[in-house]
Protein backbone atom coordinates (compact mmCIF):
# COMPACT_ATOMS: atom_id res chain seq x y z
CA UNK A 1 0.00 0.00 0.00
CA UNK A 2 1.22 3.45 -0.39
CA UNK A 3 2.04 6.22 2.14
CA UNK A 4 3.87 3.52 4.05
CA UNK A 5 1.10 2.00 5.38
CA UNK A 6 1.29 -1.80 5.71
CA UNK A 7 -1.41 -4.11 4.64
CA UNK A 8 -3.01 -5.92 6.64
CA UNK A 9 -6.74 -8.00 6.01
CA UNK A 10 -9.54 -8.86 9.06
CA UNK A 11 -10.93 -12.13 8.14
CA UNK A 12 -13.31 -14.70 10.30
CA UNK A 13 -12.40 -17.38 8.73
CA UNK A 14 -15.20 -19.59 9.46
CA UNK A 15 -18.73 -19.10 9.87
CA UNK A 16 -21.77 -21.76 9.31
CA UNK A 17 -24.61 -18.59 8.46
CA UNK A 18 -25.09 -16.46 5.71
CA UNK A 19 -27.58 -13.36 5.84
CA UNK A 20 -28.45 -9.87 5.41
CA UNK A 21 -27.54 -9.99 8.85
CA UNK A 22 -24.37 -11.83 9.13
CA UNK A 23 -23.07 -8.98 6.66
CA UNK A 24 -24.39 -6.63 8.69
CA UNK A 25 -22.93 -8.10 11.87
CA UNK A 26 -19.09 -8.29 9.86
CA UNK A 27 -19.09 -4.68 8.27
CA UNK A 28 -19.57 -3.50 12.09
CA UNK A 29 -16.94 -6.04 13.61
CA UNK A 30 -14.72 -4.00 11.12
CA UNK A 31 -13.91 -7.24 8.80
CA UNK A 32 -13.28 -7.40 5.10
CA UNK A 33 -13.93 -11.02 4.44
CA UNK A 34 -15.23 -13.69 5.71
CA UNK A 35 -15.34 -17.64 4.85
CA UNK A 36 -18.37 -19.40 4.73
CA UNK A 37 -18.49 -22.98 5.26
CA UNK A 38 -21.95 -24.51 6.25
CA UNK A 39 -22.83 -27.69 7.24
CA UNK A 40 -23.68 -30.26 4.54
CA UNK A 41 -24.02 -28.10 1.55
CA UNK A 42 -21.91 -28.74 -1.88
CA UNK A 43 -19.83 -26.60 -2.92
CA UNK A 44 -21.97 -25.05 -5.89
CA UNK A 45 -24.78 -23.92 -3.67
CA UNK A 46 -21.86 -22.54 -1.90
CA UNK A 47 -20.21 -20.52 -4.05
CA UNK A 48 -23.47 -19.33 -5.38
CA UNK A 49 -24.56 -17.96 -1.86
CA UNK A 50 -21.30 -16.64 -1.11
CA UNK A 51 -21.04 -14.55 -4.62
CA UNK A 52 -24.37 -13.25 -3.50
CA UNK A 53 -23.46 -11.46 -0.88
CA UNK A 54 -20.08 -10.23 -1.49
CA UNK A 55 -19.12 -6.76 -1.92
CA UNK A 56 -16.77 -4.26 -2.53
CA UNK A 57 -16.29 -3.72 1.27
CA UNK A 58 -17.19 -7.30 2.03
CA UNK A 59 -15.62 -10.71 0.70
CA UNK A 60 -17.32 -13.62 1.18
CA UNK A 61 -15.12 -16.83 0.34
CA UNK A 62 -16.80 -20.23 -0.11
CA UNK A 63 -15.02 -23.17 1.90
CA UNK A 64 -16.25 -26.63 2.77
CA UNK A 65 -15.87 -27.99 6.32
CA UNK A 66 -15.92 -31.46 5.47
CA UNK A 67 -17.31 -34.47 8.18
CA UNK A 68 -14.68 -36.90 7.55
CA UNK A 69 -14.72 -40.48 9.08
CA UNK A 70 -18.22 -41.85 10.38
CA UNK A 71 -20.36 -39.94 13.11
CA UNK A 72 -18.69 -42.02 15.91
CA UNK A 73 -15.62 -40.75 14.99
CA UNK A 74 -15.88 -37.46 13.02
CA UNK A 75 -12.83 -35.19 12.07
CA UNK A 76 -13.97 -32.21 10.97
CA UNK A 77 -11.46 -30.01 8.29
CA UNK A 78 -11.52 -27.11 6.99
CA UNK A 79 -10.97 -26.79 3.25
CA UNK A 80 -10.52 -22.99 1.01
CA UNK A 81 -10.07 -22.83 -2.82
CA UNK A 82 -11.45 -25.88 -3.69
CA UNK A 83 -12.95 -26.07 -7.10
CA UNK A 84 -14.34 -29.57 -7.35
CA UNK A 85 -16.66 -30.75 -4.15
CA UNK A 86 -15.54 -33.24 -1.57
CA UNK A 87 -18.08 -35.32 0.28
CA UNK A 88 -18.52 -36.02 3.81
CA UNK A 89 -17.37 -39.36 5.20
CA UNK A 90 -14.51 -40.16 3.58
CA UNK A 91 -11.56 -41.16 5.67
CA UNK A 92 -9.83 -38.31 6.94
CA UNK A 93 -6.50 -39.89 4.45
CA UNK A 94 -8.70 -39.86 1.31
CA UNK A 95 -10.18 -36.20 2.10
CA UNK A 96 -6.66 -34.75 2.78
CA UNK A 97 -5.85 -36.28 -0.91
CA UNK A 98 -8.24 -34.35 -2.75
CA UNK A 99 -7.45 -31.46 -0.85
CA UNK A 100 -3.58 -31.60 -2.49
CA UNK A 101 -4.75 -32.74 -5.71
CA UNK A 102 -6.91 -29.54 -5.73
CA UNK A 103 -4.27 -27.51 -4.48
CA UNK A 104 -6.59 -26.21 -1.26
CA UNK A 105 -5.77 -24.10 1.71
CA UNK A 106 -6.33 -26.97 4.39
CA UNK A 107 -7.25 -25.75 7.70
CA UNK A 108 -7.70 -27.85 11.41
CA UNK A 109 -10.88 -26.19 13.16
CA UNK A 110 -11.20 -27.07 16.92
CA UNK A 111 -8.36 -29.29 17.65
CA UNK A 112 -8.89 -32.12 20.10
CA UNK A 113 -12.56 -31.09 20.44
CA UNK A 114 -15.26 -33.82 21.84
CA UNK A 115 -15.14 -36.42 18.56
CA UNK A 116 -15.27 -34.21 15.99
CA UNK A 117 -11.87 -32.87 15.50
CA UNK A 118 -8.17 -33.87 14.26
CA UNK A 119 -6.26 -34.85 17.33
CA UNK A 120 -2.82 -34.16 17.99
CA UNK A 121 -1.60 -37.11 16.33
CA UNK A 122 -3.56 -36.57 13.19
CA UNK A 123 -1.53 -32.95 13.16
CA UNK A 124 1.53 -34.90 12.71
CA UNK A 125 0.74 -37.03 10.33
CA UNK A 126 -0.83 -34.36 7.88
CA UNK A 127 2.08 -31.61 9.16
CA UNK A 128 2.79 -31.39 5.47
CA UNK A 129 -1.00 -31.05 4.32
CA UNK A 130 -2.52 -28.81 6.73
CA UNK A 131 -1.95 -24.69 7.00
CA UNK A 132 -3.32 -23.37 10.37
CA UNK A 133 -4.19 -24.33 13.34
CA UNK A 134 -7.50 -22.84 15.20
CA UNK A 135 -6.65 -21.43 18.45
CA UNK A 136 -9.42 -19.84 19.63
CA UNK A 137 -12.60 -20.48 19.04
CA UNK A 138 -15.80 -18.71 21.55
CA UNK A 139 -18.12 -21.82 21.55
CA UNK A 140 -15.15 -23.22 23.41
CA UNK A 141 -13.81 -22.74 27.44
CA UNK A 142 -10.31 -21.42 28.29
CA UNK A 143 -8.88 -25.11 28.77
CA UNK A 144 -9.62 -25.94 24.95
CA UNK A 145 -8.42 -22.94 23.98
CA UNK A 146 -5.64 -23.41 25.54
CA UNK A 147 -4.85 -26.78 24.48
CA UNK A 148 -5.18 -25.96 20.99
CA UNK A 149 -2.53 -23.16 21.40
CA UNK A 150 -0.45 -25.74 23.10
CA UNK A 151 -0.92 -28.15 19.80
CA UNK A 152 -0.30 -25.37 17.52
CA UNK A 153 3.17 -24.13 19.72
CA UNK A 154 4.06 -27.77 19.43
CA UNK A 155 3.82 -28.38 16.43
CA UNK A 156 4.91 -25.51 14.72
CA UNK A 157 1.51 -24.59 13.07
CA UNK A 158 0.73 -21.15 11.91
CA UNK A 159 -2.45 -20.20 14.11
CA UNK A 160 -5.94 -18.66 13.39
CA UNK A 161 -8.99 -17.73 15.25
CA UNK A 162 -12.76 -17.99 13.93
CA UNK A 163 -16.17 -17.12 15.37
CA UNK A 164 -17.26 -20.05 14.11
CA UNK A 165 -20.56 -18.42 13.99
CA UNK A 166 -23.81 -20.60 13.67
CA UNK A 167 -25.72 -17.23 14.86
CA UNK A 168 -25.33 -13.92 13.31
CA UNK A 169 -24.37 -11.96 15.91
CA UNK A 170 -21.69 -14.00 16.78
CA UNK A 171 -19.56 -12.94 14.05
CA UNK A 172 -16.20 -11.29 14.06
CA UNK A 173 -15.82 -11.49 17.97
CA UNK A 174 -12.81 -13.75 17.13
CA UNK A 175 -11.01 -13.38 13.39
CA UNK A 176 -7.61 -13.13 11.96
CA UNK A 177 -5.55 -10.42 10.81
CA UNK A 178 -3.62 -10.93 7.93
CA UNK A 179 -0.30 -8.90 7.39
CA UNK A 180 -1.32 -9.05 3.65
CA UNK A 181 -4.43 -7.16 1.39
CA UNK A 182 -6.96 -10.15 0.38
CA UNK A 183 -9.21 -9.40 -1.80
CA UNK A 184 -10.27 -12.58 -3.78
CA UNK A 185 -10.33 -16.24 -2.49
CA UNK A 186 -7.30 -16.54 -4.02
CA UNK A 187 -5.81 -14.22 -1.67
CA UNK A 188 -6.66 -16.13 1.35
CA UNK A 189 -5.53 -19.12 -0.11
CA UNK A 190 -1.73 -17.72 -0.83
CA UNK A 191 -2.02 -16.11 2.68
CA UNK A 192 -2.61 -19.73 4.38
CA UNK A 193 -0.48 -21.77 2.55
CA UNK A 194 2.27 -18.98 2.08
CA UNK A 195 2.22 -18.56 6.10
CA UNK A 196 1.75 -15.14 6.11
CA UNK A 197 2.31 -13.30 9.42
CA UNK A 198 -0.79 -12.86 10.80
CA UNK A 199 -2.11 -11.81 14.35
CA UNK A 200 -5.66 -13.56 16.44
CA UNK A 201 -8.02 -11.18 17.84
CA UNK A 202 -10.66 -12.07 20.04
CA UNK A 203 -12.52 -10.64 22.68
CA UNK A 204 -12.23 -12.40 25.46
CA UNK A 205 -14.76 -10.38 28.04
CA UNK A 206 -19.21 -10.08 28.65
CA UNK A 207 -19.63 -10.52 25.04
CA UNK A 208 -17.37 -13.58 24.30
CA UNK A 209 -19.34 -15.76 27.40
CA UNK A 210 -22.48 -13.81 26.03
CA UNK A 211 -21.51 -15.59 22.90
CA UNK A 212 -20.32 -18.68 23.97
CA UNK A 213 -23.51 -19.29 25.81
CA UNK A 214 -25.41 -18.63 22.44
CA UNK A 215 -23.89 -20.94 20.71
CA UNK A 216 -23.53 -23.89 23.39
CA UNK A 217 -26.90 -23.70 23.35
CA UNK A 218 -27.26 -23.55 19.60
CA UNK A 219 -24.90 -26.64 19.81
CA UNK A 220 -27.10 -28.15 21.91
CA UNK A 221 -30.07 -28.34 19.31
CA UNK A 222 -27.60 -28.61 16.75
CA UNK A 223 -27.00 -32.23 18.20
CA UNK A 224 -30.36 -33.23 19.12
CA UNK A 225 -33.84 -32.46 17.21
CA UNK A 226 -31.39 -31.69 13.94
CA UNK A 227 -29.13 -34.07 14.00
CA UNK A 228 -32.27 -35.95 14.35
CA UNK A 229 -33.65 -34.66 11.22
CA UNK A 230 -30.85 -35.01 9.29
CA UNK A 231 -30.27 -38.79 9.91
CA UNK A 232 -34.13 -40.17 9.95
CA UNK A 233 -36.19 -37.41 7.92
CA UNK A 234 -34.29 -35.69 5.27
CA UNK A 235 -33.21 -38.61 3.09
CA UNK A 236 -29.37 -38.49 1.96
CA UNK A 237 -27.37 -35.41 2.48
CA UNK A 238 -26.49 -33.09 -0.20
CA UNK A 239 -22.94 -34.02 0.65
CA UNK A 240 -23.18 -38.13 0.91
CA UNK A 241 -20.60 -39.93 -1.54
CA UNK A 242 -23.21 -42.12 -2.57
CA UNK A 243 -25.34 -39.01 -3.77
CA UNK A 244 -26.06 -38.39 -7.40
CA UNK A 245 -23.80 -35.32 -7.90
CA UNK A 246 -20.51 -37.00 -7.20
CA UNK A 247 -21.16 -39.31 -10.25
CA UNK A 248 -19.79 -42.23 -8.24
CA UNK A 249 -16.04 -41.09 -7.70
CA UNK A 250 -15.84 -41.59 -3.91
CA UNK A 251 -18.14 -44.70 -3.71
CA UNK A 252 -15.07 -46.72 -2.74
CA UNK A 253 -13.96 -44.80 0.25
CA UNK A 254 -17.03 -43.91 1.63
CA UNK A 255 -17.59 -44.84 5.28
CA UNK A 256 -21.26 -45.53 4.77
Amino acid sequence: MSDGIAAEARVDCHVKVLNDAVVEQARAAGLDAIVYAPHFTRLPDIRRQAASYSSDDLLVIPAREVFTGSWRNRKHVLAIGLEEPVPDFIPLGAAMDEFERQEAAVLAPHPEFANVSLTEADLQQYRNGIDAVEIFNPKHLPTHNERARGIAERLGYPPFASSYAHLPRSVGVAHTAFERSIDTEADLVGALTDGVARRVIYDNGCKRWRTTARELAHLCYENTWEKIDRLFLSGTEPTHPHHIAYDGRFDDVSVY
